[in-house]
């Protein structure tokens, strides 16, 4: 397995930060999807203890993947619609200049990205019409309704802004929880990276990561780590483009 993490930090460096991060929690046994039974570490009152020499492991595999497609300028769609995700995954999003859902996911939109794609013109539409006075031209009653209509498609769909044809990956805290964008990743071949706990199902993710996905620590810790290979491997490809002039 390559090796993408910081070459500074050790692989007990990553363990021990995860640590303290609260990445070893799972759920409740009961609550335990087989799949997720190898990276098991113990079962400490009734609770899952989450195998984090593992979990470091998963995170190098997700992070090679993230950096190869940064070294490709290639659009990873940030996905996290839990409370305790959704600045997170904003915040990381933007910092990529990359497409966010954190409200809610709509049904269609991989599947059927063509009328989700036109949601979005029209949001544009209207904000750069709204910031050049385009709308004087409508009556006060006209451009309520439309403000309201406009308010709704900003709620669901502004994190999409920019975003101009099907994501090549997806990035997203907490799989079972967005079970309908994985769900609609497979059947659009798009790869999915997740950050799944005990109760996931992890042979629907391309590249699974086993670990805390409700703490706001954990999912920050995960989140930043694939920035950070995004980043990398955008700058890789900056020194080679360096290297050949």
């Amino acid at each position: 397995m390559q090796k993408v993490a910081n070459k500074e930090m050790t692989s007990a460096d990553i363990v021990e930060k995860m640590f303290e991060a609260g990445a070893h929690y799972g759920y409740g046994k009961s609550r335990r999807h087989p799949s997720v039974s190898p990276y098991i570490y113990a079962t400490k009152n009734n609770a899952d203890i989450i195998d984090l020499e593992q979990t470091s492991a998963m995170l190098e595999e997700a992070q090679l993947f993230i950096k190869n497609l940064g070294a490709g300028h290639k659009t990873v769609l940030f996905v996290g619609t839990k409370p305790e995700a959704r600045e997170v995954i904003k915040n990381a999003a933007l910092s990529l200049s990359m497409p966010y859902v954190n409200i809610r996911w709509i049904g269609g939109t991989l599947s059927n990205f063509t009328e989700i794609k036109k949601r979005i013109a029209e949001l544009e539409k209207y904000t750069k019409d709204s910031a050049t006075g385009k709308l004087e031209k409508y009556t006060k009653k006209e451009r309520s309704i439309m403000a309201k209509k406009m308010e709704k498609l900003a709620k669901y769909y502004t994190g999409l802004l920019g975003l101009k044809k099907a994501p090549d990956a997806l990035f997203v805290i907490d799989s079972k929880s967005e079970h309908i964008a994985v769900t609609e990743a497979r059947k659009s071949g798009v790869p999915v990276v997740a950050l799944a706990n005990s109760d996931s199902n992890i042979k629907s993710l391309d590249h699974a990561i086993v670990g805390n996905d409700s703490g706001i620590p954990s999912i920050k810790f995960f989140t930043n780590a694939v920035v950070k290979a995004y980043n990398e491997g955008t700058m890789s490809l900056g020194s080679a483009e360096e290297k050949v002039k």
